[in-house]
């Protein structure tokens, strides 16, 4: 084959591929199911009361994943740790577990779900977040029913919080050493379950069969007792004394197991983190059922088990342990494990319900199914506890047997402690990938967490610091990625800023000639080249071209193929540098002038009032000291320039030569001109005094304007016509207060409707009022000229239609809604000091290049594209984000990988033209496992958010919301079914490395843009929606999943920061102080029993009543606690590109409800699911998929 020949493409360029779920292919979000009504979440019942959470286990590390091998149970032998378990209502198994139990393996994989027909009261597959109802609550109940989680210890220590451990149970976990994360819950109709649920005495069916785990039909189904025809099991053998006791089935779904493999009990602990299976034992006489039982259809009767039965206690016995505790409505649903068995000598009793909530009688039933009846706080001192975290089998939300709509609801929770932790992966992340610095040598390594501090060594492959990706293993074919789902994308910050103990990438000069590319698809020289014949030609990675090496730039190849000066040339051996452009990379082939920078001011009177106008001619006197300038310049090459305006505009001369600036007004605000051009932009050391001089009248000028109308158009057109006719790039600083209401081109009108919210035309809201804008930001971007917007509403201002054109030129828009100069006057000239001396790319052009197989289709951020390739910006700073889509338009190889290279064509803030170019490869794969193995979560949502945000858009938030639901439950659908080892229908099997992606998929589904609060202003809205666009993947972490510090735990004595906890309200104690962050705003939380000594060195106040709410700031005292934490604050605000102003937070204060939106795993006011109903929910919707 000729290597020069093209490579065929299999589909047009810029088609979407068939089958792909999301934007732009129509029928966003997929089909609805018809006729299945919506389910809605119930709420949390709060902080269990009895809970006593004991000593984790140890467990051996896991092994590395290895896809397509199944781990065989190992029965423990007599002389090892006896293992316990959780078992269903009734069967409590305390002894030594006997070979027989064990789960046998079937020797093919079975299928996930059973084919039969479709239960009555199915739940549709996109669910709506929103207040809950009470008609519909039973469903989510039931659905909950029986999560059950276990996993293998990821250390070899104590087990950290968070991870989904228990008590051991007596079988491995069904799954095999492929590592995972599993989350099982018990099926939610009892008809299915025999009493004897995990009989050890019948060893012809092992309890664990999958072969019973394939017929588990769809399990989110409401309750109903077992079919009349249902013969009761046997009874179950409990333990080694052969105490046995025989009860009929019941209708409740069987508590959830949480096991893991106990210290030394496997050589390999089994390789899904997570939970066993809630499989059903094929028990002797017992049949299955063909379909889930659901609620009694009309003249329909119920059958189960006699009301009355001689093992069913009274309910006023079940409460005698709680003291003054009065008897409640009856809870349907899971009742309490049986009493406990006489214990074995030498081994801790199994404390089945030891510790949870009373149960009230059951419906049906005469009373609550037997358990111990000393629930609370017991008569007798209980046993020791065994020393394993587990799961409170009794926390289980309990499902509804029918509608009861004269009581209340109750419902019993998971532990979230059992569900996957963001602040333990953290952690772990921290741990494992914080000491040793990450060499970019290896294709396809993923990196440490944006939450790690590391080091970077670039060795080829571009810092992830410039580039992250989704997945580092890309699928081979478009049809394994189409099978997956998962988004195959790269976030790029082109201009981000290293650490100071990284190298900055190295600027190459290669004369007259420029960089050397290949011929045919321009690629840049890069370390993915192959050199050929000596030196004298290479070969591109890109494109399989074959170019000539120019003379200039030739050098032999040593005995590997290598150039010898390898070392000596970044482009050849390092991921990411800069090239000198040549003319040829200039418009109209002439070097560029050097930026300018114009300050627009806006003086109407709502601006002078407020006291914006005065605080901003102050602070611009020093501030224009610290314009950006490249490395050793003595002073800026910027030149500046100032225009203020109202319904007129204000041009000034600074030249010089001048005693006093002068003032031009043009009131033609129809047809903008720049009045002068000699003395509008000007070197501001040379006419400092005349800058200085105006700075001071400006104030004095607008002090008693009576004026409050705009104009808002004008002046950006007026900044666009200066700085053409100077011939440079360049950005405007405008500073703007109201809506442009006054007679001029893009003159706007309130258009602000809360009652288009969760309607069709929504959408209208996020989009531009006028085409007006849409011209002017392609207008700009041709001139180079880039927009930041200040604004400082005190009402409805149009961020979605202002916004439009920073957001096309890559500029920033900041907001300070009622500013106040007490009040935020720091935040503003702090965002306004870093936004006018952080690095920015002028007049920038990017384009994304890949090897055959794969291309760039989609692209996300603050841009301009007039064609499908070239991102086009006006400006790029160094905080900006581009983030690219990739699909198939061939296959890929494993052997050779995939190469992106990405190209950053810009002007320096010295006028010098650049290409900075970064180079990432990945691996190919073939088996889905290595995909799922090898993503990143936090790029993945990064990704998800930006795609729903400009989603909304051009549809309904509703559809954007059930879209991403849709896509995530494929992509973990995906997985259960190809790379998880085959087991009950009952788990919910997570990738090891996208555990976290159900909890983060809440908080961005919980966000305001998608599910706005009764609060949440319109502009609020639009504002994030823009701002979300160009976040980088570090920001968007933490703008989802807020970073909150307990303050009352620090040590002042060290350096570090305490570790974070989980954003859930039952985390915080009223005796504490906690530190919230989200990268826009800082909460400082204090709880109504905090103690004195800590108020006294915090506020200098003796008592919580005496902390004034509206304080802005903390006193500066001269004590450890107060130094301590103020530095945790300074840190916080450096690590984020804008200034966090903090609010503080009394407890049961008014403001509190603001605080509690950012505690992200707590059900919200505004609809928002909790953690653990998302959970629920996504476990749902994978089941419908695999069924």
């Amino acid at each position: 084959m000729n290597v020069n020949q093209q490579t065929h493409m299999t589909s047009p360029y810029g088609q979407p591929q068939t089958g792909f779920q999301g934007y732009p292919q129509p029928g966003y979000g997929g089909p609805h199911v018809q006729g299945n009504p919506a389910s809605q979440y119930g709420p949390y019942n709060g902080q269990l009361s009895g809970y006593q959470p004991v000593a984790p286990p140890t467990g051996p590390l896991r092994g590395p994943p290895t896809s397509g091998t199944l781990s065989s149970p190992i029965a423990p032998s007599s002389g090892s740790q006896i293992i316990y378990n959780h078992y269903g209502q009734g069967d409590a198994q305390n002894g030594p577990a006997t070979t027989a139990g064990y789960m046998q393996r079937p020797p093919v994989s079975q299928p996930y779900m059973s084919t039969t027909s479709q239960p009555v009261n199915q739940l549709p597959a996109h669910q709506q977040y929103g207040p809950p109802a009470t008609t519909s609550s039973q469903q989510l109940t039931n659905q909950m029913s029986g999560l059950q989680i276990t996993g293998p210890p990821t250390t070899t220590g104590p087990l950290p919080p968070g991870q989904g451990f228990g008590p051991p149970a007596s079988h491995p976990s069904s799954s095999g050493n492929f590592h995972a994360t599993t989350i099982a819950y018990a099926p939610y109709s009892t008809a299915n379950v025999p009493q004897s649920q995990f009989s050890t005495a019948n060893a012809s069916h092992p309890p664990y069969s999958n072969a019973n785990a394939s017929h588990i039909p769809h399990s989110n189904l409401s309750q109903g007792p077992p079919p009349s025809g249902m013969p009761q099991t046997p009874a179950a053998t409990m333990g080694s004394q052969g105490i046995s006791s025989t009860k009929t089935a019941f209708s409740g779904p069987p508590p959830q197991l949480y096991s893991v493999p106990p210290s030394g009990s496997h050589s390999t602990p089994p390789a899904s983190t997570g939970i066993p299976p809630s499989a059903f034992p094929s028990s002797v006489g017992s049949q299955r059922p063909s379909v889930m039982q659901g609620p009694p259809l009309p003249g329909q009767t119920l059958s189960g088990p006699q009301v009355s039965q001689p093992n069913h206690i009274p309910p006023s016995s079940s409460q005698m342990g709680i003291s003054g505790m009065s008897p409640g409505p009856p809870i349907s649903g899971l009742q309490g494990p049986p009493a406990v068995a006489p214990t074995q000598q030498g081994f801790p009793p199994q404390q089945n319900g030891s510790f949870g909530q009373v149960r009230g009688p059951q419906p049906n039933y005469s009373g609550p199914y037997p358990a111990t009846p000393n629930y609370g706080s017991p008569v007798a001192p209980p046993p020791a506890p065994p020393p394993q975290k587990r799961l409170d089998p009794d926390s289980i939300p309990s499902p509804q047997l029918n509608e009861m709509s004269s009581q209340p609801k109750s419902r019993h929770r998971i532990d979230p402690d059992a569900i996957p932790s963001p602040i333990q992966v953290i952690e772990d992340d921290r741990a494992n990938r914080s000491t040793e610095p990450f060499s970019t040598g290896v294709r396809g390594q993923v990196p440490p967490l944006v939450t790690t501090n590391f080091v970077v060594k670039d060795q080829g492959n571009a810092s992830p610091r410039f580039m992250r990706c989704t997945a580092y293993n890309m699928p081979c074919t478009s049809d394994m990625a189409k099978q997956s789902q998962v988004p195959l994308a790269a976030v790029i910050k082109p201009l981000a800023v290293l650490p100071p103990e990284e190298m900055p990438p190295y600027i190459l000069d290669h004369g007259e000639s420029g960089p050397v590319r290949c011929n045919r698809c321009k690629a840049y020289m890069c370390p993915f080249m192959q050199f050929i014949e000596g030196g004298r030609r290479f070969q591109c990675s890109f494109c399989c071209c074959v170019t000539e090496v120019p003379p200039h730039y030739f050098q032999h190849l040593d005995h590997t193929g290598k150039r010898v000066d390898y070392y000596e040339r970044p482009e050849l051996s390092m991921g990411s540098y800069e090239f000198l452009a040549t003319v040829d990379y200039c418009k109209n082939n002439k070097l560029p002038e050097p930026p300018a920078f114009i300050f627009m001011i806006d003086v109407s009177y709502n601006a002078v009032k407020s006291g914006l106008v005065n605080l901003l001619c102050e602070e611009l006197k020093t501030l224009l000291d610290y314009l950006p300038r490249e490395g050793s310049m003595e002073e800026t090459a910027i030149r500046v320039g100032f225009v203020t305006y109202n319904k007129v505009l204000h041009f000034y001369n600074v030249k010089s030569t001048l005693a006093q600036p002068q003032m031009m007004v043009v009131s033609d605000v129809a047809d903008m001109f720049v009045p002068l051009l000699d003395g509008f932009l000007v070197n501001v050391n040379e006419s400092r005094t005349v800058i200085n001089s105006l700075l001071e009248q400006i104030p004095e000028m607008f002090a008693d304007t009576r004026e409050t109308e705009t104009v808002f158009g004008p002046v950006i057109q007026a900044g666009m016509e200066a700085l053409k006719a100077a011939e440079c790039a360049g950005k405007l600083f405008i500073f703007h207060s109201s809506l442009p209401i006054a007679e001029a081109p893009g003159k706007l009108k309130n258009r602000d409707d809360r009652k288009l919210i969760n309607t069709d035309k929504e959408k209208t809201l996020f989009q531009p009022q006028c085409n007006f804008y849409s011209n002017l930001a392609k207008e700009c971007v041709t001139q180079g000229c880039c927009v930041d917007l200040f604004l400082f509403p005190n009402q409805y201002i149009d961020v979605a239609t202002l916004g439009y054109i920073p957001y096309h030129t890559g500029g920033s828009v900041y907001k300070y809604t009622y500013f106040q100069v007490p009040a935020d006057g720091e935040r503003f000239l702090n965002d306004l000091r870093r936004d006018v001396q952080k690095i920015v790319g002028f007049d920038s052009v990017m384009r994304v290049r890949t090897s055959t197989g794969f291309r760039a289709t989609d692209f996300f951020g603050t841009f301009y594209m007039s064609n499908t390739t070239d991102v086009e910006l006006a400006g790029l700073d160094c905080d900006k984000t581009i983030t690219v889509e990739f699909k198939h338009d061939d296959k890929l190889s494993e052997d050779t990988g995939a190469f992106i290279q990405c190209a950053l064509l810009y002007t320096s803030c010295s006028g010098q033209r650049r290409l900075r170019i970064h180079n990432l490869s990945l691996n190919c794969c073939t088996q889905l496992a290595d995909l799922y193995r090898n993503c990143e979560t936090d790029t993945l949502i990064n990704f998800l958010a930006k795609f729903a945000f400009r989603g909304v858009l051009n549809n309904a938030t509703k559809t954007v919301r059930d879209t991403l639901i849709s896509q995530c439950a494929q992509i973990l659908a995906c997985y259960r079914k190809n790379c998880a080892s085959p087991s009950s229908a009952g788990q919910l099997i997570l990738p090891e490395c996208m555990k976290l992606l159900p909890v983060y998929l809440n908080c961005l589904l919980k966000s305001d843009v998608l599910q706005p609060g009764a609060d949440t202003t319109t502009d609020d809205r639009a504002y994030l929606r823009q701002l979300v666009t160009s976040m980088d993947v570090a920001e968007t972490n933490v703008f989802f999943y807020p970073r909150l510090v307990p303050v009352h735990k620090m040590d002042v004595d060290s350096d570090t920061v305490p570790g974070a906890i989980r954003d859930s309200e039952e985390r915080l104690s009223k005796g504490g102080m906690y530190l919230l962050e989200n990268g826009l705003n800082l909460f400082l939380w204090t709880g109504v029993n905090v103690q004195q000594s800590l108020l006294q060195s915090i506020f200098n106040l003796p008592s919580f009543n005496q902390i004034d709410p509206n304080m802005s700031a903390l006193p500066l005292l001269d004590n450890p606690w107060s130094k301590k934490l103020r530095d945790v604050i300074d840190a916080f605000r450096a690590q984020r590109p804008r200034y966090m102003k903090l609010l503080i937070i009394k407890q049961e204060d008014k403001l509190e409800l603001l605080f509690k939106h950012f505690l992200v795993e707590d059900k919200h006011v505004n609809g928002g699911a909790s953690y653990v109903d998302f959970l629920c929910h996504m476990h749902k919707e994978i089941r419908q998929l695999l069924s």
